[in-house]
């Protein structure tokens, strides 16, 4: 009787640490928050990942509240559906599902203005983000932010994971010159943050044009726990993006997207954006022997080729490699990424170019191209990077809604 109490208290152990977390986001909470909304004129700023645990859309959610009218839709880059290419235009239409126009975020404007916001008395934010800083989606909120603080609407941000952990934070701080759509404020490439805490973050430092404030609460999650990955919370990952089909192309993101300052095929229109990269004119089995020769913590190097469908290289056969991700939780991203383009920066100076403004926007500083053309050694930038991120994490420690 003894050994049978063992064997299912066993299997109990077994269970609870194999099945995935109940992790239920701040959409799954709104009902519980209905205060927020009622009687309320409400715009929703989201795209096709705003569904909640039941697998029903955002709009949805909010139809079934009853006393509450949905005004208006907001898109951000790749439009509420998520099929439009990086950096396309998405214009403004109406939604033949619902019947609601869907103003673009990512056309002739990104900020909401004045006259999309007159019948709207509370912006809500629900769009999945990967963690890193050159994400746009966390542009679109802060830009969607400062549009309700200066026309005096509430915002509510519905949380969700940060898919690649909440511990983890590393590379440069954003040097204010370089701000752009790519990195708008001070913070790491790997910032380790919610939209929410984000969010929070942003208003309370007061990153807004001209400081103003924004009436902001945000809804959170149960059950996430900051040492989380993405496949830890039991919830459907649903690209982001056309090319950020899984968790694993999220965990390398922030150091592979570097690769878009270059002229080195990401490996865009191929079923593994990111996750392989090269070039026509690269030698794949001297660059994977290199790689793997740098011993970067928790990734392997193997050869491959491919053929991209899309942006560089396009219908070009390109030589390259194909990355593993062997241990995820060691793994440095950032500088993962920088050393890779180092690497081939030093094994084929003829082909190699720069898209050096574009470059220096998604590190948020010049110092590393630099450092890469004069072959200096790359270690001091990566100390600076970690006295940065420790001056960081004092600040970000006031906003965390999740300390476990």
């Amino acid at each position: 009787m003894t050994s049978i109490r063992s064997f299912s208290l066993v299997v109990l152990v077994w269970l609870a640490s194999a099945c995935p977390a109940a992790v239920r986001t701040g959409l799954d909470h709104v009902e519980a928050h209905h205060a927020l909304f009622a009687g309320k004129r409400i715009g929703i700023i989201a795209n096709h990942t705003a569904y909640d645990r039941q697998g029903r859309f955002i709009v949805d959610v909010f139809k079934g509240l009853g006393d509450v009218r949905i005004a208006a839709l907001f898109s951000p880059e790749h439009g509420l559906y998520g099929v439009e290419e990086a950096g396309e235009t998405v214009a403004d239409r109406r939604d033949p599902k619902y019947g609601l126009p869907v103003y673009s975020l990512y056309g002739t404007t990104r900020k909401p203005t004045p006259q999309m916001l007159e019948g709207i008395d509370v912006l809500v934010f629900d769009i999945q983000d990967i963690g890193a800083r050159f994400y746009t989606y966390i542009s679109t909120m802060a830009l969607a932010m400062e549009a309700a603080g200066e026309c005096g609407k509430r915002f509510v941000v519905l949380d969700r994971p940060n898919p690649i952990g909440g511990l983890a934070v590393e590379g440069p701080i954003l040097d204010p010159a370089l701000a752009s759509f790519v990195g708008m404020h001070p913070i790491p490439v790997r910032h380790g943050l919610t939209v929410g805490e984000l969010a929070r973050m942003i208003d309370g430092q007061r990153w807004l044009a001209g400081g103003v404030h924004v009436s902001l609460t945000v809804v959170p999650m149960t059950g996430w726990k900051r040492a989380m990955w993405y496949d830890q919370t039991g919830l459907v990952f649903r690209r982001p993006s056309p090319n950020m089909p899984d968790v694993e192309t999220a965990t390398i993101y922030p150091g592979l997207c570097l690769l878009e300052g270059t002229n080195v095929s990401e490996a865009r229109g191929t079923a593994m954006p990111f996750r392989q990269f090269g070039a026509p004119w690269i030698d794949g089995p001297k660059l994977a022997a290199r790689l793997n020769a740098l011993n970067l913590p928790g990734l392997a190097f193997h050869v491959t080729a491919f053929t991209p469908t899309a942006s560089k290289h396009q219908g070009a056969l390109c030589h390259g490699v194909r990355i593993e991700v062997a241990d995820r939780d060691r793994l440095e991203p950032f500088w993962s990424g920088v050393c890779i383009v180092n690497e081939i920066a030093r094994m084929a100076p003829d082909d190699f170019a720069w898209r050096a403004s574009h470059f220096d926007r998604l590190c948020g500083t010049s110092t590393i191209r630099q450092a890469i053309i004069r072959r200096e050694c790359l270690s001091p930038l990566r100390e600076r990077w970690r006295a940065d991120v420790e001056s960081f994490q004092a600040i970000r420690g006031r906003y965390l809604l999740y300390t476990d």
